[in-house]
């Protein structure tokens, strides 16, 4: 169930407040064992995770690669302070990891959803601890127990197109491990590890939307094959990468 009324967010806002607010006034409940996928762009705007480029000093390095990539230096400078290290660049293509360990594009800088043409976001310091704190407030709020997924939309290698994938949880066990349960035939399952907050942030963009929709959040409810976690976090899906083919 997408979460309509969402307005624009903030610094400073409470997240878990306006959320619990904008489904009582869609007619809806927060019931345990809710599932809430939360897109980034909201909870990193308010934590304050947006710049001004005009306030951005371009370096050498990010000169360089403005010119190699055709994207402002100013846009390219805020990727590097968000990085590790540059995985790959070809092209328009500038592929990072995170200070959190994850490999994506520009660092999950995002120069969408924001307004005034001359701001951008970057991913919330800590997702996994975002996720808490909106999971804790809500659960005061409500008084119900529920999973928190903060996503944010990722490419795939060899293949085309974006999904949304979990970049910080709570609540849950971001992999539900499958190894040693037996198949159909009797065979041992060795390998069997389902990404499953991916699974449920991709299901949940089905009726989210970073577009002109304005749905910020979704409510999976009726998933109960998780397994409940206090202390999961999001970077377990990440993989290494001494063990990253692609890398």
């Amino acid at each position: 169930m997408g979460v309509k009324g969402i307005p624009l967010i903030k610094p400073g806002d409470d997240v878990a407040k306006i959320i619990c607010k904008a489904i009582k006034k869609q007619g809806l409940k927060i019931e345990n064992g809710d599932i809430l996928v939360i897109s980034q762009t909201i909870v990193s705007k308010a934590e304050g995770s947006i710049f001004r480029l005009k306030n951005i000093k371009p370096s050498i390095q990010a000169k360089i690669i403005s010119e190699l990539t055709s994207k402002p230096s100013e846009v390219v400078e805020v990727i590097l302070r968000e990085s590790k290290r540059i995985i790959r660049l070809r092209g328009q293509n500038l592929i990072t990891q995170t200070k959190h360990g994850f490999i994506c594009a520009n660092s999950g800088v995002d120069v969408s959803n924001v307004s005034g043409g001359d701001m951008v976001t970057t991913l919330p310091k800590n997702p996994d601890e975002s996720a808490k704190k909106i999971r804790n407030k809500i659960k005061k709020i409500t008084g119900k127990d529920v999973a928190v997924i903060i996503s944010d939309t990722s490419g795939r290698p060899l293949r085309i197109g974006q999904v949304n994938i979990a970049i910080g949880v709570s609540g849950l066990n971001p992999i539900l491990d499958r190894r040693g349960e037996k198949d159909l035939f009797g065979y041992t399952l060795k390998v069997k590890q389902i990404a499953i907050a991916d699974e449920l942030a991709a299901a949940a963009e089905l009726v989210m939307g970073e577009a002109d929709e304005g749905v910020p959040v979704a409510i999976i409810r009726g998933y109960k094959k998780y397994v409940k976690s206090d202390n999961a976090k999001a970077s377990m899906l990440a993989r290494p990468i001494k063990d990253d083919l692609f890398v």
